[in-house]
């Protein structure tokens, strides 16, 4: 299968500690990458993921709150001083366009690439990017700005060709890709051999949603029904669901229940507070609810 993966850059929620970094996420599509949140510090930990900054073209912000989006400028500053030519695409809510402008304005001058921002409405759930390989898709969130989640879904593959009737029956390389298309293949004796029987069934396309930061939402599991594997944030244990509440964040029982309403196949939880010396409590409780439960972690790999 071609490449599906998530480079966990940071899983910290607001304040940084020596164990975890701000919000930030690599997810790599095939040949390309898409950034989710840029917080402090992470274009330091593109560094140490041995990411290559040229790939990445496509920022996604789920919302305006420093620990997701204050490593924006520095990065943009670094990828001019690399020699950067290719465009550089932010999705953001528009309040971000004004302020990302006035940073480039006076710390950014003479960038020889050009940073292009489209406005997204994050109370919509709502295709914001489409290509040939897959869609993302906004997921509205409860916080206490504006914020959403993306759903980034991987658009049907074409069939497997059988090679061994391939070279049974002499069919030239040329033609593999109009037989994947649904074109039957007549041999020069005049017979008819069909698509159906010359492929197998494709990979079913795989999903990842990506919901930080929400207070406890129900709604969030129809919108990513099926996912392959959810990011949800357990800022904290469940010992403290009061304090989850009143800053708008969700607990690791509560990330649990939205992974096993939407019938995901793994919960990856993130955002932790820096109250936690460890998450193995949170990881005990996620997994009581919804077994397939891993902690992320700066560095880890995740493939879809």
């Amino acid at each position: 299968m071609t490449p599906f993966r998530i480079h966990i850059l940071g899983c910290g929620s607001a304040l940084p500690t020596l164990r975890h970094n701000p919000s930030s996420q690599i997810v790599e599509m095939r040949d390309k990458q898409f950034m989710i949140d840029c917080g402090e510090g992470t274009q330091l930990q593109l560094r140490r993921s041995r990411i290559r900054f040229t790939k990445l073209g496509h920022v996604f912000i789920s919302h305006l709150h420093g620990d997701h989006c204050f490593g924006l400028i520095g990065m943009i500053s670094t990828f001019g001083m690399l020699g950067r030519t290719a465009p550089l695409h932010i999705f953001a809510h528009k309040d971000l366009q004004p302020i990302l402008q006035s940073q480039i304005d006076y710390f950014c001058q003479g960038l020889e690439f050009e940073v292009i921002m489209h406005a997204i409405d994050p109370e919509l759930n709502d295709v914001i990017y489409d290509d040939r390989s897959l869609t993302v898709t906004t997921i509205p969130l409860s916080h206490r700005i504006p914020c959403c989640g993306f759903l980034f879904k991987e658009k049907p593959l074409l069939p497997h060709i059988r090679r061994d009737l391939v070279d049974m029956y002499g069919i030239p390389l040329s033609q593999i890709n109009n037989i994947k298309k649904g074109m039957d293949w007549t041999s020069p004796e005049g017979e008819v051999i069909s698509s159906d029987k010359l492929t197998l069934p494709s990979d079913p396309p795989r999903s990842y949603a990506y919901c930080s930061d929400t207070t406890y939402d129900p709604g969030i599991a129809k919108m990513i029904e099926g996912t392959d594997t959810l990011y949800h944030e357990c800022t904290y244990a469940d010992e403290e669901r009061g304090r989850a509440r009143k800053h708008f964040h969700s607990t690791a029982s509560e990330a649990a229940s939205i992974a096993r309403d939407a019938h995901a196949r793994q919960l990856v939880l993130g955002h932790f507070s820096a109250r936690y010396d460890n998450e193995t409590a949170m990881l005990k409780q996620a997994r009581a609810i919804f077994p397939n439960s891993v902690l992320a972690a700066e560095g880890k790999v995740i493939d879809i």
